[in-house]
């Protein structure tokens, strides 16, 4: 995380945080409603040649006392995971599964630690928390002893990948109404189309929730290396041998001149 983004985190809270507040108290009837209303810094996350990572800012307000939960989720992918074992003293892939609907990104922000908040069974209707996503595999393939092992082996690839966040970010609670947290991209983080899903939760349950999205894309450069790759990649595979073949050139004709 650069200097920058952190003195930018470190800055009083957004006046839209105030308007946020304002709207919260204009439009909340009397006192048994529920109330949440919550935003970000950036609906957009600009990835170019320098993206070195970002800290996205989630803020809000909720209308009393509560526990809030924010879950940002990168777009749903195919997700391969590959095992490993030794065959005649050499490691080999020798097993493969394949997962659908993987979130390409995860994470999750909470004001106290999940499970002090609500039960398993609710954590995990909500998909709250990575051991309650739905990362299910076909019956007919794998028994649910073997299951575990591969959603286990998933999630620790994407852990490791930065992908996946190891722990809960805090959300900051003030005064029981203005809330505020932030989530880290990494610079490997897959483009797309985020949600981040916002709870209020109280006595266990969610009583009130909010869906805020979020693009994650390329820009400049990066966006047309990008677009060009993926549009035409015989073409591209093509430049890219006679770029490799031309800087070998060059350097040969470096090294014989000196």
């Amino acid at each position: 995380m650069t200097s920058r983004l952190r003195r930018r985190l470190q800055t009083r809270w957004p006046t839209r945080l105030l308007l946020v507040l304002a709207v919260l108290v204009a439009v909340a009837p009397p006192a048994r409603s529920v109330g949440l209303v919550a935003d970000l810094s950036s609906y957009l996350v600009a990835i170019t040649t320098g993206f070195a990572g970002e800290d996205v800012l989630f803020f809000g307000a909720v209308d009393g006392p509560g526990d809030v939960v924010v879950v940002l989720r990168g777009p749903e992918v195919e997700q391969q995971v590959l095992r490993k074992s030794q065959v005649a003293g050499i490691w080999m892939n020798t097993a493969r599964m394949t997962f659908q609907q993987v979130p390409s990104f995860y994470a999750v922000a909470s004001t106290r630690p999940i499970e002090e908040i609500a039960e398993p069974p609710v954590l995990r209707s909500l998909e709250i928390g990575v051991e309650h996503l739905r990362l299910a595999l076909p019956t007919a393939l794998v028994s649910a002893n073997l299951a575990e092992e591969w959603r286990a082996a998933l999630i620790r690839n994407k852990q490791d990948q930065g992908l996946f966040a190891r722990e809960h970010t805090k959300v900051t609670l003030r005064d029981n109404t203005l809330f505020r947290t932030s989530f880290y991209l990494p610079p490997n983080v897959p483009v797309g189309y985020y949600q981040a899903q916002v709870y209020l939760f109280r006595d266990g349950q969610a009583v009130s929730a909010q869906t805020i999205p979020l693009s994650v894309s390329k820009v400049g450069l990066e966006a047309d290396v990008f677009l060009f790759a993926h549009q035409r990649p015989s073409l591209y595979g093509l430049v890219a041998v006679v770029i490799a073949l031309l800087a070998g050139w060059i350097a040969h004709a470096a090294f014989r001149r000196n």
